[in-house]
Formats: C-alpha cells, sequence, structure tokens
C-alpha cells in the first residue's frame, strides 16, 4: 500500500513578488513590451541603412563570392571549403588572411537569399540592389533579437537569486546599452557582420535554453541549448569561449552541484568537438599560422626592404596598448574607423605609459574577477565574461590578422553592459544609505544610463552614415586612421573607381585621379612592399594617360611578385594604351610603335594590338608591315569591319586596290559608319 504524499512535501509553486511590492513602474517588468521596444530601436538606429549597397567585407562573402552568388547550387561549395575561397577562387589563397575560417552559416543564408533576390550576372550592384535592402533588413532582425535574448538571458540569470527588482533593471538597463552601443556599428551597418551576430545570437540563446533546461528539469531544452551552440559555431568560432563562460554562469548564478555543471556544460562540449571535427576535415586543422606579409600579419616591421617579425616585447606591449583601447571605446567610443590595419596602431613598446596603464588594468581586472568570482559576485562574472569572449581575438591566443576591430568588442560588450546594469543598480542602493530602496533612488541612476543611451544612438545614427558606400567609409575613416596602409590603398582604389565614372571630359575626373595617387603613395610610405599600391598607381595612371609612370608601377607590383597576374595583364595594357595614345593622340608614331611591338610580344594573339600596330605601320610608311600585322587580326576575328576597312586601306597604298577596295565595301555592308 503506498503511502499517501503529505501536501507540504510536494514542489513549492513559483512565487511571483505582487504589484504592490515592486519599485518600478509596471512597464519595467513587462517583457514583451521590452522585447518590443529593443527591436523598434534596432530598427529606428539602423533604419538608414536599408537603403545602402554593399561595403567593405560584403565584396568576400555575398558579391565576389562564387558559390553565394551560385544561389543554392552553391550551398555545397560553401559546406565544403574555407570562408574565404570562395572569394579568392584560389586553392591556398583564402589562407592569405591569417588563419583558416569555417563559417558556413550566414553565407549558406546569403546564398539562399541570392537566390531569391539576388542581381542578374553582369548587372552593376550600384545604387541599392534588392538583394542588399534585404541582407540589411535581416541583419537588423537579428541584431534586434539578439538584444532581446540577451534580455531574457539576463532575467534567466538573475531572477532565482536576486528577485524580480534587480534582475528586471539590470537586464533591462544592459539590453539598452548593448542595442544602442556604437561600437556595434561596424557589425550591423556591414552585412558581412552578420557572422558575429549570428554567432553571438546562438550563444546567448543556448546559455537561455540551458538554464531554462535546467530549471524546469526539462532535457529538450538543454538538447536545443546543444543545437543552439553548434549553429552559433557554424556562424563564426568565437563561441567557443562559452566553453569557459557556461560552467562559470552556473556557479555563479545557481545552485547547481559540480556534476550538474558537468551535465549541462555536455551538449556544449559535444557541439564544439563535433564542430571542431567538421572544421579539421574541411580546413585541415589549425587555427591560425604566422604570415609575413604586413596586411595579414601586423607583428612584423620593414627594415631594409624586409620583414622582420617583433620582439616579444614589442609584440606583447602592442597587444596591451590595443586591448586598452578597446575599454576607452566601450565608455567613449570616439572616434571609430573600420580599419586598425598597420600602421594605425604603431609600434609599441613597454616604456610608452598607455601600455603599462593598460596592463596594469587588466591585471587588476582579472585579479578583482577572480577573487569575486568565489564571492559569487555578478561585476566579477561580468568582467570574467569580457576578458574570456575577448581573449580569442586579443591576439594573445592565436593571431587574427589585425590589431584590433570594433567589430571584435561585439561579444564582449555583453560583459560590459552587465556591469554598467549592476553599478547602476548599485548606486541607486548607495544613494538610498540604510532605508529600503524605493522608485526615488533611481532617477540619478536612470538620468545617467538614458544620457549614455541617447549620446549612444546619436553617435550610432551618426555613424551609420559611413557606411553608405566604400567611398564615403574610406573618406570618413582615413581622416582617423590616417597611418593605415589598407585605408589609404583602399581609399585609393575607391577614388580611382569614382572617378572612371566620369566622362574623360570631365576634369573632376584627373582631380580624383590625382588624389587617388596622393593616397596610394602615402601607403607606399607606410608600406614599401604593398604591391596592391603598386597596381592600383599603375592604374591611376594609365588612366592619366601618363603611361611611362604606369609601366614603371607596374613593374614595381611585378618585381614583389613575380607571379602577379593583374599586374601583368595591366601592364600589357599600358603598352598597347600607350602605344594608342601616342599614335592618335601626340603623333609619335615611333613610340606608338614601341609600345605596341612590346604589347605584342607580351600577347601575341591580342586582336587590338595587331590592329593597332597594323595602323601604326601603315602611318609610318612601312606598308608591309601594316598589311603584314593586319591580316594577322583579321584572321583572328573575320567579320570585324574595323580592321577588314584598316586593310582595306593598307592593300590599297601597298599597290592592292582591288582587293582593297574590297575589303573596305565589305566593311561598309557590316557597318555603315566605315569611313566616316
Amino acid at each position: 500500500m503506498s503511502k499517501k504524499k503529505n501536501p507540504k512535501d510536494r514542489a513549492p509553486k513559483k512565487s511571483t513578488p505582487s504589484k504592490a511590492k515592486r519599485i518600478f513602474p509596471a512597464f519595467i517588468y513587462n517583457k514583451k513590451m521590452i522585447c518590443g521596444l529593443i527591436m523598434v530601436v534596432s530598427f529606428i538606429l539602423y533604419g538608414k541603412t536599408l537603403n545602402y549597397g554593399y561595403t567593405q567585407d560584403d565584396a568576400i562573402v555575398i558579391t565576389d563570392n562564387m558559390y553565394t552568388k551560385d544561389g543554392v547550387s552553391g550551398i555545397s561549395g560553401i559546406l565544403g571549403n574555407d570562408t574565404f575561397y570562395g572569394f579568392f577562387k584560389k586553392e591556398g589563397k583564402q589562407f592569405l588572411v591569417e588563419g583558416g575560417r569555417y563559417r558556413p552559416l550566414t553565407l549558406v543564408f546569403f546564398a539562399m537569399g541570392w537566390e531569391m533576390f539576388g542581381e542578374e550576372e553582369g548587372k552593376p550592384l550600384d545604387g541599392t540592389p534588392k538583394s542588399a535592402m534585404y541582407f540589411h533588413f535581416f541583419t537588423i532582425l537579428f541584431y534586434g533579437l539578439t538584444g532581446i535574448v540577451l534580455y531574457l538571458l539576463f532575467i534567466k540569470m538573475l531572477r532565482p537569486s536576486k528577485g524580480d527588482d534587480f534582475a528586471f533593471f539590470v537586464s533591462f538597463v544592459a539590453a539598452i546599452l548593448f542595442i544602442t552601443h556604437p561600437i556595434h556599428t561596424e557589425v550591423v551597418a556591414n552585412i558581412k557582420g552578420q557572422d558575429e551576430i549570428v554567432a553571438l545570437l546562438g550563444s546567448l540563446a543556448a546559455m537561455y535554453f540551458s538554464l531554462k533546461g535546467y530549471y524546469e528539469k526539462n532535457i529538450v531544452f538543454t538538447t536545443l541549448a546543444g543545437v543552439a551552440f553548434f549553429l552559433a559555431l557554424l556562424a563564426k568560432e568565437n563561441p567557443i569561449t562559452f566553453l569557459a563562460v557556461l560552467p562559470l554562469t552556473y556557479f555563479v548564478f545557481t545552485k547547481a552541484k559540480t556534476n550538474e555543471i558537468v551535465m549541462q556544460t555536455a551538449p556544449f562540449l559535444i557541439a564544439g568537438v563535433f564542430f571542431l571535427i567538421i572544421r579539421q576535415s574541411v580546413l585541415g586543422g589549425g587555427f591560425g599560422s604566422e604570415n609575413m606579409e604586413l596586411m595579414n600579419n601586423p607583428f612584423i616591421k620593414i627594415e631594409n626592404g624586409k620583414y622582420i617579425a617583433y620582439s616579444g616585447g614589442e609584440k606583447m606591449a602592442t597587444i596591451f596598448y590595443t586591448l586598452g583601447q578597446y575599454v576607452k571605446l566601450l565608455f567613449f567610443p570616439h572616434p571609430l574607423t573600420h580599419d586598425y590595419y598597420p600602421y594605425h596602431v604603431g609600434t609599441m613598446t613597454f616604456g610608452d605609459w598607455r601600455v603599462i596603464v593598460s596592463f596594469l588594468m587588466y591585471v587588476g581586472l582579472g585579479i578583482y574577477a577572480l577573487m569575486g568570482i568565489l564571492k559569487k559576485d555578478i561585476v566579477s562574472f561580468g568582467i570574467a565574461f569580457y576578458i574570456i569572449t575577448l581573449s580569442i581575438v586579443s591576439n594573445i591566443v592565436f593571431p587574427v590578422g589585425t590589431n584590433m576591430a570594433e567589430r571584435f568588442m561585439f561579444m564582449p560588450s555583453v560583459g560590459f553592459c552587465l556591469v554598467i546594469g549592476v553599478l547602476a543598480y548599485r548606486f541607486a542602493k548607495y544613494i538610498s544609505g540604510e532605508k529600503k530602496l524605493n522608485t526615488s533612488n533611481f532617477m540619478m541612476p536612470l538620468a545617467f544610463v538614458g544620457i549614455a543611451a541617447l549620446l549612444f544612438s546619436y553617435k550610432t545614427n551618426d555613424r551609420n552614415s559611413a557606411w553608405e558606400s566604400n567611398y564615403k567609409l574610406f573618406s570618413t575613416d582615413v581622416e582617423v586612421s590616417k597611418n593605415s596602409a589598407k585605408l589609404r590603398n583602399s581609399m585609393g582604389g575607391s577614388t580611382i573607381e569614382a572617378a572612371t565614372k566620369l566622362p574623360e571630359t570631365n576634369p573632376e575626373r584627373n582631380i580624383l585621379l590625382n588624389e587617388a595617387v596622393v593616397h596610394l603613395k602615402e601607403a607606399i610610405s607606410i608600406h614599401p612592399n604593398y604591391k596592391n599600391a603598386y597596381l592600383l598607381l599603375g592604374n591611376a595612371h594609365q588612366y592619366l594617360k601618363k603611361f611611362d609612370e604606369s609601366i614603371q608601377f607596374y613593374n614595381q607590383a611585378l618585381q614583389l611578385d613575380s607571379e602577379y597576374a593583374d599586374a601583368e595583364n595591366n601592364l600589357t595594357l599600358a603598352y598597347r594604351n600607350g602605344g594608342k595614345h601616342h599614335g592618335e593622340v601626340t603623333r609619335n608614331i615611333q613610340k606608338s610603335i614601341q609600345y605596341l611591338e612590346i604589347a605584342h610580344q607580351r600577347d601575341s594573339n591580342d586582336i587590338e594590338t595587331l590592329r593597332l600596330m597594323g595602323i601604326a605601320y601603315g602611318m609610318s610608311g612601312n606598308g608591309g608591315k601594316a598589311v603584314e600585322y593586319l591580316e594577322k587580326a583579321l584572321k583572328l576575328q573575320p567579320n570585324n569591319p574595323s580592321i577588314m576597312f584598316n586593310l582595306g586601306i593598307a592593300l590599297s597604298n601597298f599597290g592592292q586596290t582591288a582587293r582593297g577596295a574590297q575589303l573596305m565595301q565589305k566593311a561598309k555592308e557590316i557597318d555603315p559608319t566605315m569611313g566616316q
């Protein structure tokens, strides 16, 4: 006979404090209202980006990625290769960027989006392509969802041990600061930043499901946690740090025993191991490797024309300097830039006071976090969250290819926002003294938070404007990152692109080209071995009709890389176009022939070169050579009326009037404008 349970032995129902006992107005406790507010603020702050096209790294993952632009049929290529392979389109070149990247999730989403909304092949992406508007919309949506999940997670973490007032206040403050913080602009305004957003969204959702599964003893939510974490890893590798964050969360915010913490961490660990196995099978292992090229390794310098690695002291000093800059930008996000490449951040030493201050600050934060964690202090947890998630992009664990980047703060900023939320609550408690907390005690903390959120929002809105186009972004940020060789080079290339969209008769065209030359020469003064800057200088001078200088710069690029295909191709074009220019404009026929002969040696089957050589030799009085080259051109392109007509003239001048007249007549039949 079974023993009847005493009602007192049953698990107590969850109690919710009555509204009379709550400190704040009702809306603070209304999760649906706050979640809606977070989403609305996200779209208000970033709505203008819906009218923007593709910028910066969007080319790598969308517009110049062969797999993404294949749509659904390209998904297998995305899943089976390094993330950058579809952009570089050449085996091994994806590793020019430090380490391998296996981040297929957002690229699969981009491929699906391109299948539905992508532009036709060959159609220019000027203005606002419909696909860009689609991707920008979902980037903002995912960002808003991240803020919502962050808010709900903090409530889930704080409420059981700290009660409603603390949990809802801190979660609200942290979420508002997170969603308005200007340091996130790069991630949201640049479509490529979806990888950062989805990685954090998945990680936070995984933690939320894990805690929900723990409190409700529901294996379904625990399983969902592992799935969400795996998807987060497929977006970007950074979530791997949550293998340390999750058990720390259970230690600080729950009464879970060691074996329970291990059980809750297991799905994350399984997902992490599974991801690493897949990653290694695709990339062949390794998160990063030393690359002795300045644009892919900021910890080298050039001495006597050769790359020399930083000393250990220089490297660590430079790293700690950048770590200090991250903290500064969290509190005072100005000025902002998308480019921290060499030498925006110079070579630092431990003799620099900024390095010493940063080093001591991080040592202090680390000690405070360790001591406070043992006491289950929430501020200590926030600091630990910041340090743990920052570690993977700090350049201490492995190289990430650049000194620093504002997007690297996206995940660590969660810890910062939590700390500020807790400190705001503690400030109100300090104001109350020994008395019981009431609404008036929070007026000053909320005023400070409100002012900060308004200032953040203003800066975010202003910063968004820079992401309207590459030219706008580069021209804005070059005023901040004046010593970045990469940005100077990008500014030069973007200015050339803007110039070439203007007619040759427009005087603004040459003004822009000369402006590009200034930026590109500055890039070379910073980075003397910058082959792409030499290439672009060659392009700028070719558009300026300065062919001798153009040829010189292409040759310098080839001296740095003898297999530089773009420099090889453009050098041939410079000789051909230079030959045409001297033949048609300067009327220096001998120099025209000299240039064209070199172009012909470099590409003997180029029809335009053969045509120009025929004309040039004809103008020089060498009818035999003229006929020879034009015959070769016509053989390669039998129905080209221009070649046909010029050959007819050459034959007539060379005494073969009958065939010459026949060819000219045939050319006019194909194109009646011939000879006019």
